[in-house]
């Protein structure tokens, strides 16, 4: 029966893979794992172009850009693209009211006009190894998982140390499938990062929170910074006498767009997936942690909506935090609704049966699954009472975040601590605090989340004030904020002007920052310890589980994104979310008109681009009808972290520039399902038009290597 359902199983994973071409795959992997299946799918490469050692390849174009998006060389002269929201932080920085380039746009007509960012820097993965047997062997199986942890963690620096050794290279060491496996990445970071070009909000951004997660989209989400270098071609600080970086490999790109089956990769660093989660977590995630969160943040939206519709000041104020408290509200919503629609908690449910009757009588398993059920059940208190920590007082409440952004202040003041950094890291926030602060609308929503916090909440979870005041909570809240310092920045300017002991002393008498460390002291002493002392205790699980998968089940395996390089690959395709609704794979700028409105946040387009639309003066970037394509979906296995990464042809060419994922397929964390799960990239032709056509930046085209493009200015 075993070998039977062992069968059962690996056709099932066969299937998924034969057919869904899910995965984030290890480069280092692909010519064991993925090399024949790529090019049975139309591949012309073999794995050793896409990732060598020892000869330039398609990973000598791939950064890890600022440590949280992907980015891609695409000249030979160290020019960068990915996504305006990557780069919207620094073309921000570089924004006032006389040069405006969030509104505007920004393009560097030469490199002397090539912004310096600070800061900013670009990782290449120079190799990775295999490292599980250094860094796993001869470990005492007495140690308890602390002493573990900490002898693994000494193994890792002892191996990293050595391979960086009278080098200028970085490296680092992630575990894989719950820690049974360990692979080393060695590093070469670029830290004069400059920007060149980056299109209007209006294109950037173009759909905005309305569009976010959402198909069909048509935003030309990409921004162009350029890496610069020292004479040597090594990276430096920044410098003016730094030259542009000269790549091992940079992209062309294809001018040849793009078809409904078409092969594609994305190649980029995902940021965090959970795909061996079994059925009792995800349940917990959608039946109970999910629609308290969406809850919370739609509560927090409504408020901010109803105060940003009648006061435009509120509305500046606050347009940038609606959007970052609605793009998980949207994400967690539509996750939850693709959970259902996958019948995900019924499929881990068939996959954990299968197992335990794959491993009936190895003593090792015995009992997994009844482990997992008893400490997901003994978690889901704590694990809920972390999400309503992190949702309502440490991410919402604005006045409560601040009074605990000057706990480590006063502690030095108490003691009698050099405090002049921690202080002037205060001045700037409070400065920034106040020039987005509202106060009616800080009151509000701290009464309705705190009064949602204490009806929802166990009482061992509740500051003590809070229930005292249950009956007029609203009253309560109301006088903490009327007398808090943290309310006026006259008064925190105040006490921060000369931060002494007698500061400290009045600060810790303040009625928000009293309020505030009661909520972190319950936090700290009794939700977070058990939190990740059960945490903990299900990743050991994990591990044993995950290990049975790979070594009692056949088929292949691979592991979770954890911001380490990646290769995804899959085709062109459309989609159809519900019955009677189908959508194509592609849109065009006819839908970017079809959209526009006038003066919307949203939707509304610079003079020059609707201009351009209208008289069809698409130059050679158009497909062959006449149209031009804007984006495209795939089904591309895609996540946060993979923003910027470059989408390629089966050739290695450029084609697009992955963004986002559509709404019903945002449970591809969790689960995939090649029904629904499909990544956006914006094409590039759109790309290639803005920068030529629109900005009148055309040099930066000249640039590249287009190839593929029959077509004639």
């Amino acid at each position: 029966m075993k070998n039977k359902i062992s069968l059962i199983l690996a056709l099932t994973f066969c299937f998924q893979f034969a057919i869904a071409k899910e995965g984030m795959w290890l480069p280092l992997l692909l010519k064991s794992l993925n090399e024949g299946e790529m090019q049975s799918m139309g591949l012309k490469l073999s794995a050793e172009d896409i990732y060598s050692v020892n000869q330039s390849s398609l990973k000598d174009a791939v950064i890890s850009f600022g440590g949280f998006c992907t980015g891609e060389i695409i000249s030979d002269q160290g020019l960068i693209l990915t996504n305006h929201h990557c780069g919207y932080g620094q073309i921000q920085s570089h924004s006032s009211v006389e040069n405006d380039y969030l509104t505007n746009g920004y393009w560097a007509m030469n490199h002397s006009e090539e912004l310096a960012n600070p800061g900013l820097t670009a990782t290449f993965i120079v190799r990775m190894e295999d490292v599980t047997s250094e860094v796993l062997m001869g470990l005492d199986a007495n140690l308890t998982e602390t002493e573990r942890q900490e002898e693994i963690s000494k193994r890792i620096k002892t191996i990293t140390e050595k391979a960086t050794a009278d080098t200028h290279y970085d490296a680092y060491i992630r575990p894989f499938f719950y820690g049974n496996e360990y692979y080393m990445f060695i590093t070469e970071t670029f830290k004069d990062v400059r920007l060149v070009g980056a299109p209007p909000s209006a294109i950037g951004k173009f759909g905005g929170d309305t569009d976010n997660w959402m198909w069909p989209r048509h935003t030309g989400d990409f921004s162009l910074f350029r890496i610069y270098a020292d004479k040597d071609n090594k990276p430096a600080a920044y410098s003016e006498d730094n030259v542009p970086y000269k790549p091992k490999h940079y992209f062309p790109i294809s001018m040849e767009g793009v078809k409904k089956g078409d092969f594609t990769m994305v190649y980029g660093f995902p940021g965090r997936t959970q795909e061996y989660l079994t059925s009792y977590a995800i349940q917990q995630i959608k039946e109970v942690l999910n629609p308290a969160r969406i809850e919370i943040r739609a509560q927090a939206l409504e408020i901010m909506d109803k105060h940003m519709k009648v006061n435009d000041t509120v509305r500046i104020k606050y347009a940038s935090k609606y959007a970052r408290v609605s793009n998980y509200w949207k994400k967690w919503i539509g996750e939850n609704r693709g959970l259902q629609k996958a019948n995900a908690i019924q499929m881990k449910q068939e996959q954990e049966e299968a197992f335990l009757e794959a491993t009936a009588g190895i003593a090792a398993y015995d009992g997994l699954m009844t482990a997992f059920a008893e400490r997901y059940q003994a978690i889901e208190k704590y694990a809920q009472a972390r999400s309503y920590f992190v949702e309502i007082p440490y991410r919402k409440l604005e006045l409560i975040g601040l009074a605990a952004s000057f706990r480590t202040a006063v502690d030095n003041a108490m003691e009698k601590k050099d405090n002049l950094e921690e202080v002037e890291k205060l001045k700037a926030k409070a400065e920034k605090h106040f020039k987005d602060f509202d106060y009616p609308t800080e009151l509000e929503m701290a009464v309705k989340l705190l009064q949602k916090y204490v009806n929802d909440m166990p009482a061992e979870f509740v500051p003590e004030q809070l229930l005292k005041n249950k009956s007029n909570l609203e009253g309560y809240i109301t006088k903490v904020y009327e007398t808090s310092i943290f309310n006026k920045q006259s008064e925190v300017d105040f006490y921060l002007k000369k931060f002494n002991k007698g500061s400290a002393n009045r600060i810790k008498t303040d009625p928000a920052f009293k309020l505030m460390q009661d909520f972190y002291a319950i936090y700290n002493e009794q939700i977070k310890p058990e939190y990740n002392r059960i945490s903990d205790e299900i990743d050991s699980l994990s591990k044993i589980y995950v290990q049975g998968l790979r070594a009692n089940v056949e088929g292949r395996y691979y592991p979770d994104a954890n911001s380490t390089l990646r290769l995804a690959y899959g085709q062109v395709d459309d989609f159809e979310p519900n019955d009677a609704v189908e959508y194509e794979f592609f849109t065009t700028t006819a839908g970017i008109l079809e959209k526009y409105d006038a003066g919307s946040a949203d939707f509304d387009l610079p003079k020059r681009l609707v201009d351009l639309i209208e008289a069809r003066d698409f130059g050679p970037y158009q497909d062959d009808a006449g149209h031009m394509p804007v984006c495209f979906t795939a089904s591309n296995h895609t996540t946060g972290g993979n923003s910027g990464s470059p989408v390629l042809n089966a050739k290695g060419e450029l084609i697009g520039l992955n963004f986002d994922r559509n709404w019903e397929g945002t449970m591809s964390d969790i689960t995939y399902d090649v029904n629904q799960c499909r990544n956006i990239s914006v094409d590039i032709r759109y790309v290639l038009f803005v920068v030529d056509k629109f900005a009148g930046a055309g040099h930066l085209v000249k640039e590249m290597k287009l190839v593929n493009n029959t077509k004639e200015k």
